[in-house]
């Protein structure tokens, strides 16, 4: 039986883009095939040449800064990297639709939802007025966003992550197209969002049979959605097959640290402790009668402001009664999807944020202390942020950027607090001479690291760490998360971990919370809650983690599975009370 025509045929396509040493070849005789109907997911790490292989097919490289130096794609009898401008904006589109990673900046803020879908129908559909905006509401409708009516007068800022994902894809299939890429389409969103995505692919690519190439380093993604899998790396093909021959039989060293690297829910099953203290062997963190830090009855909300008079309308309940510990060496962990106010609670303990209710660190209550006062406390406690570019002064040398904290306590100076910069950088792995060097002269895992040494240059007690690995690939996710528990199993930092990787928490966790719409609703050991959760979000959240198992039964997600409840509510609202059970155990639940 002959095999079917390929939809796309890649061949040697070489892509490269201009340095001010020359020429750099960013995608090196790049070679595959698309099927109808199938997904080729395209992994690897960051810098590998991923979303450089589909900007090439889309003919949207940066002009004067790369170019397409040879090989071909052909689709339909044509080869798309031959045509020319005008000829490529009749494929994009009606060919070939695109998702771009983080919808908040691929949407215009200034233009609303059903404005912007209108625009990605397109002016020779022939549609205008009710007809389009009845063509504008069935994609929405086809995308399973609620209230389509609605929407369509919505701005994207209204919308959650979850929905301008949404209309990112129907914009996409607005022109029916015969291929659609999806440039790390979840990488941004919370596991149970991810999984809502990733089946409404699944499910318009079974209804419209269009072909996928999804862009993705998530080996639980990639087993999830691939029939097969190229593996890139420094722009060239290392693996390429099926996805059962690739998973359970890599052939190269690169795949193999890729999927080994991949932290899976489960793995730590039977285990008290965290994974690198569980290795080591080390003591479990003091039960100290005062620990490092105590909250009491935590209150986070934010008056919205309007009318002439801009008095407050409306109110933010953020975060709602939070109560909690941490001991000295232990790590808490909060867990749930955005906005439920995870991010709220690690900022109010720096007072970066008003607040109301009790915060103690080593005793000693924060409220109503002022900024000089908090001072001495705030060596005690610091934070490393998500984004670490945009942490990071770019104007300054890394070095200075981790001597600051110092310079600014007047706790070293010279010689001594060069050596200590020294000691920091060799301590999270860097070496003495990057000191000099600025932020933009680094990868994203390397310039996490100097968050982290910047964050222990004064010895805290506490770090509140605030999805600090979730913009990292597996290979250097790893590496941090190992260099985080290792440096709190030699000094006994304690650590607030906040993160919606339900695998990455349970890789590090002694004890972990779960937080929905600004409460707890489950909190205990890292054994109780992965192996016993007893709170219906908490078994959500597990089940919405992808699995890097081609074996294991793709789930038939609940596509439209609804979004958080808003935060924002009348002036006169009184939040419900919780009722709380405290097991034998310790292990608490509140519903």
């Amino acid at each position: 039986m002959n095999k079917p025509s390929p939809l796309l045929q890649v061949r040697d396509l070489v892509t490269q883009v201009a340095t001010p040493e020359g020429a750099r070849t960013v995608v090196d005789r790049l070679s595959f095939d698309l099927q109808r109907g199938e997904t080729l997911c395209i992994a690897g790490e960051s810098g590998s040449g991923k979303s450089m292989t589909v900007l090439s097919l889309m003919q949207l490289l940066p002009k004067n800064l790369a170019r397409i130096a040879g090989g071909s794609a052909i689709m339909n009898g044509r080869d798309i990297l031959k045509l020319s401008e005008s000829q490529m904006r009749s494929v994009r589109g009606k060919h070939i639709g695109m998702i771009f990673q983080e919808p908040m900046t691929s949407l215009n803020p200034v233009l609303t939802i059903g404005r912007q879908l209108a625009e990605a129908v397109g002016d020779d559909s022939g549609l205008s007025g009710e007809a389009m905006r009845k063509r504008c509401k069935e994609l929405l409708d086809h995308v399973q966003i609620s209230d389509a009516t609605r929407r369509l007068t919505q701005y994207p800022h209204e919308l959650s992550g979850g929905m301008r994902q949404r209309v990112m894809i129907a914009m996409a299939l607005a022109q029916k197209p015969e291929i659609l890429i999806a440039d790390e389409p979840t990488t941004a969103l919370d596991v149970t969002v991810q999984a809502q995505i990733l089946a409404l692919i699944r499910k318009l690519q079974a209804e419209d049979g269009i072909s996928v190439i999804m862009i993705t380093h998530d080996m639980g993604v990639v087993a999830e959605m691939a029939d097969h899998v190229l593996v890139m790396n420094k722009g060239k093909t290392v693996e390429y097959g099926p996805l059962r021959e690739v998973f359970h039989k890599p052939k190269d060293e690169y795949t193999q640290k890729l999927l080994a690297a991949v932290p899976r829910l489960g793995e730590m099953t039977g285990t008290d402790k965290p994974k690198r203290a569980a290795e080591a062997k080390s003591p479990e963190p003091e039960k100290a009668p005062a620990p490092v830090l105590e909250v009491e009855n935590l209150v986070v909300r934010f008056d919205i402001k309007g009318g002439i008079l801009q008095r407050p309308i409306r109110r933010v309940h953020a975060v709602e009664g939070v109560s909690f510990t941490v001991n000295r060496g232990e790590t808490l962990s909060l867990v749930g999807e955005s906005g439920c106010g995870k991010s709220t609670t690690g900022k109010a303990l720096l007072n970066l944020v008003p607040w109301n209710g009790d915060i103690r660190i080593h005793g000693k209550s924060t409220k109503g202390l002022s900024r000089t006062a908090m001072r001495p406390l705030l060596r005690d406690i610091q934070m490393i942020f998500q984004d670490p570019y945009a942490s990071l002064d770019p104007r300054m040398r890394v070095g200075d950027l981790v001597a600051e904290p110092l310079v600014i306590h007047g706790l070293a100076s010279g010689s001594e607090l060069t050596d200590r910069v020294e000691y920091l950088f060799r301590r999270v792995g860097l070496s003495a001479d990057q000191m000099r060097r600025y932020p933009h002269e680094f990868s994203g895992g390397q310039r996490q690291r100097i968050c982290i040494a910047r964050a222990l240059s004064l010895s805290p007690k506490l770090i509140v760490a605030d999805e600090s690995v979730a913009a990292l690939d597996v290979s250097i996710q790893a590496q941090v998360l190992d260099l985080l528990q290792d440096i709190q199993n030699e000094t006994g930092v304690s650590y607030l971990f906040i993160s919606h990787d339900m695998a990455v928490v349970e890789q590090i966790s002694h004890r972990v919370a779960v937080m929905y719409a600004g409460r707890f609703v489950e909190m205990g050991t890292r054994r109780q809650v992965f192996e016993n959760p007893r709170h219906p979000y908490t078994k959500k959240l597990m089940d919405a983690v992808p699995v890097a198992d081609p074996d294991r039964e793709r789930r038939l997600f609940m596509v439209n599975d609804g979004e958080l409840p808003s935060p924002v509510k009348p002036l006169d609202y009184v939040p419900p009370t919780l009722t709380r059970t405290v097991l034998a155990d310790g292990h608490t639940i509140w519903r």
